[in-house]
């Protein structure tokens, strides 16, 4: 194992506006907000974050581009009481710090998201710097939402494809995850990443725009497709593992052909309040268990277990707890049937 630690994220940095609703309106409808938050968001953040309240116990460091303005600090005070090295999370003038208004529906916990790129749309290569990193792992997200990075190359494809290309070459594993929008593009900027990425985390949403295949959802979801779904993303060039996540569990698939599945937690319904962030929770729960070199059905475990511990806060991150505190909460509930 190599004798570097620790993890590096780059993509999104922003502040997530909370706000709980009674109901998502009709078109020119009313909804009354019934409490508003206002916490961390986009991939790198929470999944920094989150393994910093898991107690991580590697180094944390942070790339990306924030705004001169009180987002951007806010954002700096976080990072620095989450002992997060900020060396490689650099200040424009250019652009404001992003922001997402988040709607939840309080009786469903679904969301919808108004986005303001801001600075992360000039987030650019450049702004990565491998060779002073001191870390293992580089998880890089979300593609699809990076202006600069989605961008093609000179040689036409996705400069995101270029920062993955010297993460590796830096001697860094790597990870991937991209967002749940604009289907039409998954071919071009999610698609050439494949190939550069070490572990692969996708939900069921994206792993049918790379695969083509349709999963079903609830109670109609496809074990069988869900399983060929991971499968193929190994086949279209994921390296170690592609991960196919969905509200009632993970199926992990390896490059070896390893199959694992880990249903999620039975969470009552009364104690969630939002699912905002819990795929970046699963998504951490999974890296430090992937970093510390525990067998995948153990990692999947803690990440399920700290997606449920976040869906207990409307913000991305605040409720999650350290790794032992969060496998108790999925021992307590238990783990939805395998179906």
């Amino acid at each position: 194992m190599s004798a570097r630690r620790g993890i590096l994220a780059g993509g999104n940095w922003l502040i997530d506006h909370v706000k709980l609703i009674d109901q998502w309106p009709p078109q020119d409808g009313l909804a009354h907000v019934l409490g508003r938050t206002a916490g961390n968001g986009g991939g790198p953040y929470n999944v920094l974050k989150d393994l910093a309240k898991l107690g991580a116990p590697f180094p944390l460091e942070a790339v990306g581009l924030l705004g001169d303005d009180g987002d951007g600090r806010a954002i700096r005070a976080d990072v620095a009481a989450h002992r997060i090295d900020a060396t490689q999370l650099h200040t424009t003038t250019a652009a404001a710090t992003s922001s997402t208004d988040v709607m939840t529906v309080r009786a469903t916990g679904r969301r919808t998201f108004f986005h303001d790129p801001g600075a992360n749309a000039l987030l650019a290569p450049e702004h990565f710097d491998f060779a002073r990193a001191r870390t293992r792992h580089f998880h890089l997200a979300y593609l699809l939402l990076l202006d600069a990075l989605d961008a093609p190359g000179p040689d036409g494809r996705p400069r995101s494809l270029e920062v993955l290309r010297r993460a590796r070459a830096a001697g860094l594993t790597t990870s991937v995850d991209c967002v749940s929008a604009r289907p039409e593009r998954y071919p071009e900027i999610v698609a050439p990443a494949l190939a550069e990425t070490d572990v692969l985390f996708a939900n069921d949403f994206e792993a049918e725009q790379l695969t083509g295949l349709q999963l079903g959802r609830g109670p109609e979801l496809r074990r069988d497709l869900v399983a060929e779904a991971a499968r193929a993303l190994v086949a279209r060039g994921v390296r170690a593992w592609a991960l196919v996540h969905f509200p009632e569990g993970v199926c992990a698939c390896s490059a070896a052909g390893e199959l694992l599945w880990q249903p999620a937690v039975r969470v009552p319904a009364s104690e969630i309040v939002g699912t905002a962030g819990a795929g970046d929770a699963l998504a951490a729960g999974v890296l430090l268990g992937w970093h510390e070199g525990w067998p995948m059905a153990r990692a999947l475990e803690l990440g399920v277990c700290a997606a449920a511990a976040s869906l207990r806060d409307g913000t991305c991150s605040n409720s999650v707890e350290p790794v032992d505190v969060c496998l108790a909460l999925g021992r307590k509930h238990g783990f939805l049937a395998q179906g």
